[in-house]
């Protein structure tokens, strides 16, 4: 079958991106909104909207029950859950396909699966993935898991099995450390996923985050190369490019052809980035989570290689084989995002939300940008506050860098505090443009410079 009504149960800039990839592919949308996006971009661009409730998200973005019985009631044969949210719920999953509606992304087993980072671990060790050195399963005895430390030696990052976004995750120096924190990331993960299960990794000093996307139809996975996520705060990322730099070409073959081979070993479907540590001093890399969903950085896959990611997962959830051979997928160029949220950088990130005045867009060759903005919005403050994100592309990183500068001078978000400061900052900076960074530079950055942001 073929997707004909899609229901998009999400908000934002992601929303605002899919009503564009299904516009492109002749399916009618439906947006899913609470009570405080009801004057919304994607309200205003899809064909139809959907009133889900008010606006706290856990009764409106992520009520299982009210988002299904909204697509039944309009109609919709699919569902699209985006990123964040119930993305990556396979109750979710479950229940749309239970339903009768298509489940844009994996199914419900997959997601639980490997959404598990423990069972993600095996998997990944079954398909003869490198993993980091650390616990073969959960653990729940912190004096056994202390021994476990010990062994491979500290520090250890403590981290949550289920869930996401940074949060369960202490890295402890000693044993001393590590009695504490494991407390505290038990009692964090419950509280955040309602999972406290845990498990420990060695820290791999100064490594680098690289990403794999994967495509698969559940027989079928293609890699579209890897993204360096490296430039990150409190481990949250906030610049991302492709291809990386840091990866010489034989370590990317590896790197890709393991991600095919995971994916391929839990017959994935849909779009999945697969993650990695990386040391670029020895070229080892480690795997360690998969996303089962579209990913806030997935635009400069797309510019490099000319792949509608979010087109595409529509069409195999439509019942559509695989259409991309791997032969035929190429990286052209360099591409780099930067997150534009509204926050105050030189008070601490302190969120910013207020109206928007006269917007003002770059444009011209090679810049793009995803948004959810218009002149006149008032940005609700009751979500994340990702307002867009601002993607360039050049023939270098070097080019693509000058660019980012450019585009930065002419993106104006007038009555809201953003994140274009920092950028601007980092895209002047030697280390940034020598792409002499890993996953805790940001952080050292900070300290120094911040105030003067």
């Amino acid at each position: 079958m073929s997707i004909r009504k899609l229901l998009i149960a999400n908000r934002g800039e992601i929303a605002v991106r899919i009503i564009r990839a299904a516009r492109d592919l002749g399916i009618a949308t439906v947006q899913a909104h609470s009570d405080a996006d009801a004057d919304s971009l994607a309200v205003r661009l899809a064909d139809d909207a959907v009133n889900i409730g008010p606006p706290q998200a856990a009764k409106s973005y992520l009520n299982i029950k009210a988002i299904v019985e909204a697509a039944q009631e309009a109609g919709a044969d699919a569902v699209h859950p985006g990123y964040g949210f119930l993305a990556e719920s396979s109750h979710f999953a479950d229940a749309v396909e239970a339903a009768g509606m298509a489940f844009v992304g994996p199914r419900g087993e997959t997601i639980r699966m490997m959404g598990d980072k423990v069972a993600a671990r095996t998997a990944a060790m079954n398909a003869g993935v490198p993993t980091v050195p650390g616990s073969d399963g959960r653990i729940d005895d912190v004096g056994e898991t202390e021994k476990l430390a010990a062994e491979i030696g500290y520090p250890v990052m403590i981290k949550a099995a289920a869930g996401g976004g940074g949060r369960g995750i202490r890295i402890a120096h000693d044993a001393k450390e590590f009695a504490h924190f494991f407390q505290l990331a038990q009692t964090e993960a419950s509280s955040a996923f309602g999972d406290g299960g845990l498990y420990v990794e060695k820290v791999i000093e100064d490594a680098r985050h690289i990403e794999v996307q994967v495509l698969g139809d559940g027989t079928d996975v293609v890699h579209c190369f890897e993204r360096e996520c490296s430039l990150q705060r409190r481990r949250q990322k906030v610049w991302e490019e492709a291809p990386s730099m840091a990866v010489s070409p034989e370590a990317r073959a590896m790197l890709c052809a393991s991600a095919v081979a995971l994916a391929k070993s839990v017959n994935y479907r849909g779009a999945g980035t697969l993650e990695y540590l990386y040391d670029d001093t020895t070229g080892d890399f480690y795997f360690i989570e998969m996303n089962t969903r579209i990913q806030v950085e997935h635009p400069v896959t797309e510019w490099i290689t000319g792949i509608d990611l979010v087109a595409e997962m529509l069409r195999i959830a439509g019942g559509e084989p695989l259409r991309l051979k791997q032969d035929d997928i190429v990286s052209r160029g360099h591409a780099i995002e930067v997150r534009i949220n509204a926050e105050d950088p030189a008070n601490d990130f302190l969120p910013f939300p207020g109206v928007v005045g006269t917007l003002s867009v770059p444009g011209g060759p090679g810049v793009r940008f995803d948004t959810m903005l218009y002149s006149g919005y008032a940005i609700p403050p009751f979500y994340d506050s990702l307002l867009g994100k601002l993607i360039v592309w050049g023939d270098t990183r070097e080019h693509a860098i000058d660019r980012l500068k450019g585009a930065l001078s002419e993106l104006d978000v007038p009555g809201v505090k953003t994140t274009v400061p920092l950028y601007t900052a980092l895209a002047g900076d030697a280390d940034v443009r020598a792409n002499a960074v890993h996953t805790r530079w940001l952080e050292h950055w900070l300290e120094s410079n911040a105030k003067q942001l």
